[in-house]
């Protein structure tokens, strides 16, 4: 709940509530809903519980949202609910879970190749994802899982009704949002499990961001040449979340950490498809001939961070703190200066 802080004389007096709303108060759609969350599962809602996005519903299917794995394989299964429900949500919701709970490996890894645009195996990409030392067995992927409705805090018939199946020993969470409009802007609250612990959007982070070697082999030199973060397609948007004094590695498929620098520039746009931050560079600039492309692997960013990374992605989630990141700009330098 947002409260506003009413003051008088700079004394804190009392706490007023402001009023909230939900998505079809703004007559947006449930898919609305879905790709706001689908965009933002990783990197801004669920920073520290990772998931890997699955695949999402598609039109005219009766599947639930979102599905995504955990760490340990189990299905954690989305269903969103933009204005109030009721308690038939829930009903419609564990129907698509004891659906999903059939799929064998074979079926969940053909969704996933479809949704990931992408050749790789599932139990392949849930390795890279959470840095594992091994493969899963494909047996223990969806042998659980986990129900995850989202839906308006005022739903009370919706938050009761999942109350009975948890107290029932279902698997099942409920996660209120509230939508605010405050001077013209909209402004998304959203509650995350297990604590709804969030990183300060203002403090200094280190961000490891992919340079992006399966869009363009050639895009990591446009980014050395011009001292530039960039992000491209559908990626573009993770530029965004990346800010002015963060400190960005570059991440190189196949390779590892190949440098790392400060953002110092603003969101630019090069092109329809491009878009970038400068920035200062504080490890040696890799060169585009003459030399060979050093990097650290990225079982020792591993190491030396002690943090599992979902490499899979545009940014690497977790986020290093400005003292973490730092260390690692120290070791970077080492590694990339070693005889």
């Amino acid at each position: 709940m947002l409260y506003k802080i009413e003051d008088q004389a700079e004394v804190f007096e009392k706490l007023k509530p402001v009023e909230f709303r939900d998505f079809s108060s703004f007559g947006k759609s449930e898919k609305a809903l879905e790709n706001l969350i689908a965009n933002s599962i990783l990197d801004v809602l669920f920073e520290e519980a990772r998931l890997m996005p699955v695949c999402q519903e598609r039109q005219g299917q009766a599947e639930a949202d979102i599905y995504a794995l955990n760490k340990n394989g189990q299905l954690v299964i989305f269903e969103l609910k933009r204005a109030p429900a009721g308690k038939d949500g829930v009903l419609q919701a564990l129907s698509y879970t004891q659906e999903a709970a059939q799929w064998s490996y074979q079926k969940l890894e053909e969704k996933f190749k479809e949704y990931s645009k992408g050749e790789m195996t599932l139990v392949e990409a849930h390795r890279e994802a959470f840095s594992l030392e091994h493969e899963l067995d494909p047996k223990k992927i969806n042998d659980k899982q986990h129900l995850l409705i989202i839906g308006s805090a005022t739903d009370e018939s919706l938050i009761s009704s999942v109350d009975y199946w948890k107290k029932n020993g279902v698997s099942i969470d409920y996660l209120p949002y509230r939508v605010y409009e405050l001077a013209g802007e909209k402004y998304f609250e959203f509650f995350a499990l297990p604590y709804d612990k969030h990183k300060q959007p203002s403090d200094v982070k280190g961000v490891l961001f992919d340079t992006n070697r399966s869009w363009d082999e050639n895009s990591i030199w446009s980014m050395m040449a011009n001292s530039r973060l960039e992000a491209y397609g559908d990626a573009k948007r993770f530029i965004h979340h990346v800010h002015v004094g963060d400190i960005v590695f570059f991440s190189h498929k196949w390779c590892g950490l190949i440098a790392a620098a400060k953002v110092k520039g603003e969101v630019k746009a090069l092109d329809s498809e491009t878009l970038y931050r400068d920035v200062e560079f504080l490890t040696p600039i890799p060169k585009r001939k003459g030399s060979t492309l050093l990097a650290m692997p990225f079982s020792q960013v591993s190491s030396k961070t002690g943090k599992n990374f979902f490499w899979a992605r545009t940014i690497k989630v977790p986020y290093l703190t400005k003292s973490e990141a730092f260390e690692l700009v120290e070791q970077l330098n080492q590694y990339l200066h070693r005889p």
